[in-house]
């Protein structure tokens, strides 16, 4: 009886394990910039999430691939939605190659991996590019006057103490 368990629990950390290995790598932000390598880029959550969506897309459903996303955006402090756009870009790139291959082939999968990650460091780029100049922006106008204003008011309701902290907008 007890082996039974024993197997039941090895089963579901074999069936679990690219998950869990897939959140330890978000929210651990594993970087090869401590090593002082200069030109040199290393995203394990790219490589397992396309392995992993090639061979056994069962262990990896979607839905916690999109929450990873956000994990990532978080950690790495992105605009919510690109890691998870990224990975899921990955997940359909891997599934029109499953579904057009008759025989796996190493190398055409691995090419197929580096044009995915040009044209999502492409899009990285692009979105970034167009979205720093107004992030800081943004970010501190909308909700933190809100905010500022909000405790302005619960504060007292002096409207000088208002127009003081509305000139950080």
């Amino acid at each position: 009886m007890g082996k039974n368990n024993d197997f039941s629990i090895f089963s579901y950390l074999k069936f679990y394990s690219p998950i869990i290995i897939l959140l330890i790598a978000n929210l651990n932000e594993f970087d090869f910039n401590y090593l002082k390598l200069d030109y040199f880029s290393f995203n394990f959550s790219f490589i397992l999430i396309f392995y992993w969506s090639l061979k056994s897309p069962q262990q990896l459903p979607i839905i916690l691939i999109f929450i990873c996303g956000l994990f990532n955006d978080v950690v790495t402090s992105l605009p919510i939605g690109l890691s998870s756009l990224n990975y899921l870009l990955i997940c359909g790139a891997t599934a029109y190659v499953r579904n057009i291959t008759l025989r796996p082939n190493f190398m055409n999968d691995w090419m197929l991996f580096l044009i995915t990650i040009l044209i999502l460091n492409s899009i990285n780029f692009l979105i970034l590019g167009v979205t720093a100049s107004k992030t800081a922006f943004f970010a501190f106008s909308s909700a933190t006057s809100l905010i500022l204003r909000a405790s302005a008011i619960a504060c007292s309701y002096n409207s000088s103490d208002i127009s003081t902290y509305s000139m950080f907008v």
